[in-house]
C-alpha cells in the first residue's frame, strides 16, 4: 500500500489512520470514528516550514511544522481513526488543506498508541513538507522563529495562534515529553508580545 494509491483512490479501504503533529491535533476539521494521543519514531518535528496561506502570505510567510528525518527522534501527536465514507471525505479535505494550500506530500509510518500496553504499532499517514518544496524556509535560531511566528497572520489566523495551540497541546496531552525545539519559539515569541502591542 503506497501513499500515492491512498490519495488516487486507488486502494479500497474501510479504514484509515491518520497522524497529525501540528495544526490537526487540535483541529482535525473532518469526521473520525476514534483518536489516540502516540508517537512516532525517526522523525522530529521542527518550524522549517513556510505558509503562505493559512498562517502568512507570499510576502511575509509564516512558520508552520514539519517532519525532519533523524533515526533518534521521536514526535508526539493524535492518530484519527476514518472508516467507511469517513476516508474519502477525510482524504479529500486533507488533500486541500495540506497538499494543495500546504505543500505537503504524503508518507506512511509506524504509530504507536501512548495507551497500548503492547506497544502495538498501527499503520498510519502522514504529511510532511520536504526540503525540496518552494515554501521550505529551513532551519533558524528560536529567536528568529519566533518573531517570524509572532507577526505572521495569514486566511486561517494568526501564526502565534498556531504556536500556541500546539504548545499547548504538549503540555496538556504529552505532559512527560520534552519539547526545547517547541517551547524555546515560544518563550522566543511571547517575549516580543508586549512590544508588538505597545507599536500598535
Amino acid at each position: 500500500m503506497k501513499p500515492k494509491d491512498i490519495i488516487a483512490g486507488k486502494t479500497s479501504l474501510t479504514s484509515l489512520w491518520i497522524f497529525g503533529y501540528g495544526s490537526l491535533v487540535w483541529k482535525p476539521d473532518f469526521k473520525y470514528k476514534s483518536s489516540k494521543v502516540g508517537y512516532i519514531h525517526g522523525y522530529k518535528r521542527r518550524f522549517w516550514h513556510g505558509d503562505n496561506f493559512h498562517r502568512g502570505n507570499d510576502d511575509l510567510p509564516g512558520r508552520v511544522v514539519t517532519l525532519i528525518e533523524d533515526d533518534d527522534a521521536t514526535t508526539w501527536g493524535v492518530a484519527f481513526e476514518v472508516t467507511g465514507s469517513q476516508v474519502e471525505e477525510a482524504l479529500k479535505y486533507l488533500n486541500v488543506r495540506e497538499a494543495v494550500c500546504g505543500g505537503y506530500v504524503t508518507k506512511l509510518v509506524d504509530f504507536i498508541p501512548e495507551d497500548d500496553q503492547s506497544n502495538q504499532t498501527r499503520q498510519a499517514l502522514l504529511y510532511i513538507a520536504t526540503p525540496d518544496n518552494p515554501l521550505y524556509l529551513g532551519p533558524a535560531s528560536p529567536e528568529v522563529i519566533g518573531h517570524q511566528i509572532a507577526t505572521r497572520q495569514g486566511k486561517t489566523g494568526h501564526n502565534l495562534e498556531y504556536l500556541l495551540r500546539l504548545a499547548e497541546f504538549m503540555r496538556r496531552r504529552c505532559p512527560h515529553v520534552d519539547d526545547p525545539h517547541l517551547f524555546s519559539i515560544e518563550a522566543a515569541a511571547l517575549a516580543l508580545v508586549p512590544y508588538l502591542l505597545g507599536a500598535q
